[in-house]
């Protein structure tokens, strides 16, 4: 990756009042919506059991955490509340419901202490853990028929049953997101940092049966935001548990998608698709990279943890200067060039709400922010 100048204090601040102006304005325009991609500048306003749907609350209780402002809080406020309504009618909740009350529920109630938000988040937290595999030691992807699949994404679930084990001091949540979390170091996590999307699993015996390419391009290459979950999803599972094993897995991981980066520090959507040049970014990749680096940063000592971090903001000014619309009023996401799911092409070129969040999420917690979600 091409040497940047490190950020210096002043553009953060810079950036951080220009994400609150922005926001400001988003949730006026937003209102009760559920944004998951903006295409054309306008967010657009997906079910509310959709996978997405804790990421724009997510962001206001960062904003909230980071600044105490009210308005942030109020405007999150019935999310959870909101998504819950889903387990009492017909619904497509999943391994993703981590996500969804992680950013809603469990927030909340870490800065708020609010009863429901806990008894909503304990309540996720159960049905979660209801999708363990005892034979395979894996967390079920999805639903319908794809009863032995896992997939990388669940390792950023995996801070819920982290965070139930803790609130409700029994093992057992620990011990499903730990067996979750080896079964990935096992089956995903190649020798070199590279990441399988999905494993296919018998769902009887549990022994993996296939690789498939997902979001990928192919089965046995290198999508980038899934090489980003891993490498978050393993650095906090190593915080949660204090098991080294999972911070070593998460600095593999980060040198193979350091080493594979463009010169601009902005990866394309698959890092072994064919003529890299000619393909489409991935900015929601980048983000949720520069996060994760962070995190790895915070669990080294400072001079094993500095290129960890000088690494997240190098990729974190790329995205601020290149990449982000934070002086274009009308247009409602803060990054462009995210790539949702390139193989079927749907959402190529265009802001993405989870891209957006840990875009967020990475500025502050430069900026001192210490109230982790995941």
């Amino acid at each position: 990756m091409k040497e940047l100048v490190l950020l210096q204090p002043r553009e953060l601040e810079q950036w951080w009042e220009k994400i609150q102006a922005k926001t400001d304005r988003l949730i006026g325009e937003i209102g009760d919506r559920s944004p998951h991609v903006s295409a054309s500048g306008l967010y657009d306003d997906m079910r509310i059991d959709w996978w997405t749907s804790g990421f724009w609350p997510g962001m206001l209780w960062v904003l909230h955490g980071a600044t105490g402002t009210e308005k942030y809080r109020d405007a999150a406020w019935d999310w959870d509340s909101r998504i819950e309504q889903c387990f009492v009618r017909e619904n497509n909740l999943h391994h993703d419901v981590g996500f969804q009350f992680a950013l809603t529920a469990v927030i909340k109630h870490k800065l708020t202490s609010d009863g429901d938000a806990r008894r909503r988040a304990l309540a996720a937290a159960n049905f979660l853990a209801g999708r363990f595999n005892l034979q395979g030691r894996f967390l079920r992807a999805w639903n319908q028929d794809k009863t032995g699949w896992a997939i990388i994404d669940s390792m950023m679930n995996l801070s819920l049953l982290f965070w139930a084990s803790e609130e409700t001091a029994d093992p057992r949540f620990r011990q499903i997101a730990c067996a979750h979390a080896d079964t990935v170091l096992r089956h995903f996590i190649r020798e070199d940092g590279s990441v399988h999307h999905i494993v296919s699993f018998d769902p009887d015996t549990g022994e993996a049966a296939d690789f498939l390419g997902g979001q990928g391009y192919a089965p046995h290459s290198s999508w980038s935001r899934g090489q980003a979950w891993a490498l978050y999803g393993m650095a906090r599972a190593s915080r949660h548990s204090g098991n080294i094993r999972y911070l070593r897995a998460a600095q593999r991981v980060a040198h193979y998608f350091l080493s594979c980066l463009p010169e601009d520090g902005v990866p394309h959507w698959d890092f072994r698709a064919p003529d890299p040049g000619s393909q489409p970014r991935d900015s929601s990749a980048a983000s949720c990279a520069a996060s994760g680096l962070l995190e790895i940063a915070d669990a080294l000592p400072e001079t094993e943890g500095r290129m960890y971090r000088q690494a997240a903001e190098r990729m974190l000014k790329s995205l601020s200067v290149k990449y982000a619309t934070l002086d274009e009023p009308d247009y409602q996401g803060l990054l462009r060039e995210g790539t949702g799911n390139k193989p079927a092409e749907q959402n190529v070129n265009v802001s993405l709400i989870y891209g957006d969040y840990f875009y967020v999420e990475a500025i502050a917690k430069l900026l001192g922010w210490s109230q982790r979600i995941f």
